[in-house]
């Protein structure tokens, strides 16, 4: 759960009072995630180092899907106790998210950066890898190792993962930027940081109306 959770060096005289604080949570079994403002994967690239690493992407068709599969990218792994990735990535990005023994989030909302709606179930929650696992393996992927597979579907430590509506994910599928973009256009040009941040940290490839889209977003930012 690396990055999720930063160590900060504080005052001494706030020692007592968040000791006392913790005490007050102690007596619970409930987890109970901070509450941030909206979706937070790690920040991604500035624009205009995305406009610099998009120029660095290698230029090529994408690969053929051949042997292909999900279970290729072993996912959603323990991260840490009971959790696995999908639930913690449900903590992180949630607010005043409520977990019971097996880190099943039993209440809390989540806002989605895709398309502007909030949800108080997780069940209507997906979480969407930013570069799709089937775009990865056409763009490189099929020849890494399944460990080095298993580490980009559960990568908390980029901006990979992030929870969103279900069904917009859905429509998602395994499309790139050209075909597919948030519906929500305020995000497009974060969504575009994110993918080109993916992209670079794992020398993943990109096809040419994928690089003219995502020139076209980062322009604008």
């Amino acid at each position: 759960m690396s990055g999720i959770y930063a160590r900060h060096g504080r005052p001494a005289g706030r020692i007592a009072v968040i000791a006392a604080s913790a005490a007050l949570v102690s007596a619970t079994a409930l987890l109970v995630a901070p509450t941030p403002a909206q979706a937070s994967p790690p920040t991604p690239i500035a624009a205009s180092t995305a406009r610099t690493y998009l120029g660095q992407l290698t230029v090529r068709a994408e690969g053929s899907t051949s042997g292909y599969s999900r279970d290729l990218f072993p996912h959603w792994i323990t991260q840490s106790g009971s959790c696995d990735t999908r639930e913690t990535v449900l903590k992180r990005d949630g607010s005043n998210v409520v977990t019971n023994s097996s880190c099943a989030a039993t209440s809390g909302s989540w806002y989605s950066e895709y398309d502007g709606a909030t949800w108080s179930a997780a069940s209507d929650v997906d979480i969407d890898h930013m570069v799709p696992l089937a775009e990865a393996w056409t763009s490189g992927a099929s020849s890494w190792s399944t460990a080095q597979r298993q580490a980009f579907a559960n990568d908390m430590g980029n901006p990979q993962l992030i929870a969103v509506t279900d069904n917009v994910n859905q429509s998602k599928s395994d499309r790139d930027p050209a075909e597919w973009m948030p519906p929500r256009a305020a995000y497009h040009c974060m969504y575009a940081r994110m993918w080109v941040d993916v992209k670079h940290a794992y020398n993943l490839s990109v096809d040419s109306a994928e690089k003219t889209k995502l020139q076209s977003v980062l322009n604008g930012c």
